[in-house]
């Protein structure tokens, strides 16, 4: 947001009273970043840097879900850089050394993937064919995604942590408190499980597969262990250079100790996990990290969303229909509730951004810094401009028939002369948006009526209004309108009078305001429609 050094908000972004204002915010990613301002307030790490880690399990196609993870994550490293001077990273992990033990419902070539199952997600073919392993392919989905939004963030394997010797030392250490580690785990595994538990899963060297075998021996000397293969022969191996990997809730401790993380967020689901691991990661001699947990997203069925069922909706679903700033906004609102993550959600989301961002320039700075639009932006949120909503434009598409953006562009320009797809490219991106979700949605859905004699009457008063009112007219005016002549009919509520009109006109239960949907149409359009409607035309063709 361009500002100038005049601007209150920059003299007090500059002065100390700024984080004074923030370590008092009550928006949660600033309450997320003072338990690590808390965490360094002797000393800053040894590593001179906090770390933030989100972590990507890529066994299924990317769902919003995954990464709604990053999104938030970034808005609470963002609140502690404006609450603290210690640099941050921030690490986009990605668990792509786990066997694959479940081939996902939503890809393409099942059965060459199903001979592969067991094997580390990149010893895998890839399904799709564009990528040296299935999971390369979807680790460039998950880079693809955290680009498209410009995060700052560093890419890691643990394909590639495991087998450069990154995690040799952490690895090491687990073998040496091994007994200490599977007194954590076992008694959370059923009798059967425990015979075989092993926090090493050897990487089996005639299969490539990555097995749950019991470990006979150990020699924390040599850094090996022996354990019984498919076979039944004995096999030592090392416990470095990739030749093992952990077991999941050992894995992410030793993580979280070799890399020193300092947050972490997580799913509702994974609350016993974080705490067996976190117990690991101090037996380890490392701190575990600060986080918190969300509640999980759900379908339309109210399901938790699922990366092998591919529920929910993708990332380039949301896209189609909308720009990357109202997934950010979803992502921040009430991450501690569960909320439902379907094509629905979606206009509610675009319009409530646009709300926030329309605000923000006419408030304090102690508002600012509770305004989603501060954190979705890091700081510096563009400029308003006035756009017209998503809702609105929804209905336009729906009345246009519109087929494609040129149609809702014609009845902008007229509307607003300066508006264009070259000067508004948001605006470009709310219509190309609302055509398609028009076309998907909408048009498939839409039931009108006939109005009653009534609503015929008040629709005639309002269409010779329209004709003689003057060139002028404003939305606000035109909706006044709209109220009075619904008051001057006998309707069992004015809300009646509004259905009417979403129902008779547009086809649909609910609408938009009005006066502003008639101005963006036209009055002599509107007007044609309200004929047709009385002339008992079919509007859906």
């Amino acid at each position: 947001m361009d500002k100038g050094k005049n601007d209150p908000y920059v003299l007090l972004t500059m002065s100390t009273s700024f984080k004074e204002l923030a370590s008092q915010s009550n928006a949660w990613p600033f309450e997320e970043a003072r338990k690590l301002v808390e965490r360094y307030k002797s000393a800053p790490p040894a590593k001179g840097y906090v770390l933030f880690e989100t972590g990507y399990g890529p066994s299924g196609l990317p769902h919003i879900g995954t990464f709604g993870e990053v999104a938030r994550t970034t808005m609470v490293r963002h609140a502690f850089t404006t609450l603290s001077d210690i640099p941050t990273r921030l690490f986009a992990f990605s668990d792509d050394m786990d066997g694959l033990r479940k081939v996902p419902d939503n890809i393409p070539n099942k059965d060459m993937v199903t001979q592969h199952l067991g094997k580390p997600l990149t010893a895998i073919p890839d399904p799709f064919g564009t990528h040296e392993s299935f999971g390369h392919h979807m680790n460039s989905r998950l880079k693809a995604f955290l680009d498209h939004f410009g995060f700052e963030y560093e890419f890691r394997s643990a394909t590639d942590s495991y087998k450069s010797g990154e995690f040799d030392r952490a690895l090491l250490t687990v073998l040496k408190h091994y007994d200490a580690v599977i007194n954590v785990i076992l008694p959370t595994l059923g009798e059967e499980r425990r015979q075989t538990y092993s926090p090493f899963l050897p990487v089996d060297r005639k299969t490539g597969r990555v097995l749950q075998v019991a470990v006979v021996r150990r020699d924390e000397k040599a850094g090996t262990i022996v354990y019984k293969d498919e076979d039944g022969q004995l096999v030592e191996t090392p416990v470095t250079g990739g030749h093992c990997k952990l077991q999941w809730k050992a894995d992410w401790a030793m993580r979280w100790f070799a890399l020193q993380v300092d947050y972490e967020m997580s799913g509702k689901d994974l609350i016993p996990s974080v705490e067996l691991s976190s117990q690991i990661c101090t037996i380890l001699g490392g701190q575990p990290p600060e986080g918190f947990s969300y509640e999980l997203f759900l379908d339309e069925k109210g399901q938790k969303i699922s990366k092998s069922k591919g529920n929910g909706l993708t990332i380039d679903e949301w896209l189609r229909y909308a720009p990357p700033e109202s997934l950010s906004y979803y992502m921040f609102t009430k991450p501690r509730a569960a909320k439902r993550l379907y094509f629905d959600v979606i206009p509610r989301a675009v319009d409530d951004y646009q709300t926030f961002l329309e605000k923000f320039s006419k408030e304090d700075a102690a508002q600012q810094l509770n305004n989603p639009v501060w954190h979705i932006h890091s700081g510096q949120p563009p400029k308003a401009e006035g756009l017209p909503s998503y809702n609105l434009l929804l209905n336009l598409a729906a009345v246009a028939h519109a087929e494609e953006p040129k149609t809702l562009w014609g009845y902008l320009a007229r509307y607003r002369p300066d508006f264009s797809p070259q000067t508004h490219p948001f605006l470009d991106q709310l219509v190309k948006g609302a055509v398609h979700y028009y076309h998907d949605f909408i048009k498939p859905s839409k039931k009108y009526r006939a109005p009653t004699d009534i609503e015929a009457q008040a629709l005639g008063e309002l269409a010779g209004w329209l004709e003689n009112a003057p060139e002028a007219v404003t939305p606000e005016d035109i909706q006044n309108e709209i109220y009075a002549i619904g008051k001057k009919y006998p309707f069992a509520e004015l809300k009646a009078w509004f259905s009417a009109l979403y129902e008779t006109l547009l086809g649909q239960p609910q609408g938009p305001r009005m006066g502003s949907f008639v101005a963006l149409y036209g009055k002599a359009e509107t007007v044609k429609l309200i004929r047709r409607v009385l002339a008992k035309e079919n509007l859906a063709a």
